[in-house]
């Protein structure tokens, strides 16, 4: 694995620019509200619909964006490597497989029953990947997604023919396909447990810094890197599976938005968390306003529009490596 083992640089938590960019992202959640086919304005029951589906998606837009931009922050930080995020690591198959098991099994389950089957699943896929990094030594920091894509490949392959024998394949496609359009008052409640895992990780942003420095030195300086490793595995998981059972896969957000506040701020993930949920929240209300608007009355999925931004970055990312190589 390639490792960043200078230390961090200390960034304020705080600064007026900051104030600016909630100002940018707050218009783009107001754009959010007051985009779509349905005219809140002038029909009967336009201030209902606003209630039942307008503010609802705008919550979850914050809520998915901000967690999957986190734990991709936190997964490099661990794994010490830019390129790998929840999508990248197979944490999303395993989202995925779980959901798919819960649904199989209990047909009828409520979504906090699915949220279980799905977080549980990305907790043990997770924890399996961290197992074969620390088992494997890998120096090439392209191998490691390499290898987190292709454990996900055959999870989603595992998916689809367990889907294909149940007649469920045309659900994981809903499932996967990563959009907000379904997102009501009733069904998104459970994505503010990502808050909660959020504070969760502002609170032990210094030992995940720490334990990023790689074993050895968080060892040496007291830390117990297993029991940390541990608890950034959870606290991912808990986080990818909420959004894939709410949302759908948001493919490259983990990816994208550490990278590019990393250019600007360095590695500090307690300074940098609320700069990565901002962005997180921008990109994907972005994308999300894109797919409403681009073929309106229709809707393209989210997942689409950041799986070609996510790409764009990946390859940019990867000529930066290769030029400074």
């Amino acid at each position: 694995m390639t490792t960043t083992t200078h230390a961090p640089p200390k960034g304020k938590l705080f600064e007026p620019k900051l104030l600016i960019g909630v100002a940018v992202v707050g218009v783009l959640l107001l754009f959010s509200l007051f985009t779509g086919v349905y005219d809140i304005f002038g029909a009967q029951d336009g201030g209902e619909m606003f209630a039942i589906t307008r503010i609802p998606r705008t919550i979850a837009l914050v809520l998915a964006g901000a967690a999957m931009a986190m734990s991709g922050l936190v997964m490099q930080l661990l794994t010490q490597n830019r390129f790998v995020e929840p999508t990248t690591t197979g944490t999303t198959e395993w989202a995925g497989l779980g959901l798919l098991a819960v649904m199989i099994a209990n047909p009828g389950a409520s979504i906090l029953v699915k949220m279980c089957g799905a977080v549980v699943a990305a907790f043990i896929g997770t924890f399996i990947f961290f197992l074969f990094l620390r088992s494997v030594s890998l120096k090439a920091s392209l191998t490691v997604p390499i290898v987190g894509i292709m454990l996900g490949a055959v999870v989603g392959a595992i998916s689809t023919f367990v889907a294909l024998q149940t007649d469920m394949l045309q659900s994981l496609g809903i499932w996967f396909a990563g959009s907000f359009t379904s997102v009501l008052r009733g069904q998104y409640e459970v994505l503010w447990i990502v808050a909660l895992v959020g504070v969760a990780v502002f609170l032990v942003a210094d030992r995940f810094t720490v334990a990023g420095l790689g074993e050895e030195v968080a060892t040496n300086v007291g830390l117990n890197y297993n029991q940390v490793m541990l608890l950034g595995t959870g606290l991912i998981a808990i986080a990818t599976g909420i959004v894939t059972v709410v949302v759908g896969n948001l493919p490259f957000l983990g990816l994208i938005v550490p990278n590019i506040v990393s250019m600007f701020r360095g590695d500090d993930l307690r300074g940098n968390l609320p700069w990565v949920c901002l962005l997180g929240i921008a990109i994907v209300t972005v994308c999300d306003l894109v797919g409403r608007t681009i073929i309106m009355p229709f809707e393209v999925p989210v997942s689409l529009i950041l799986g070609v931004v996510g790409a764009v970055v990946f390859i940019g990312l990867l000529l930066k490596q290769r030029r400074r190589a």
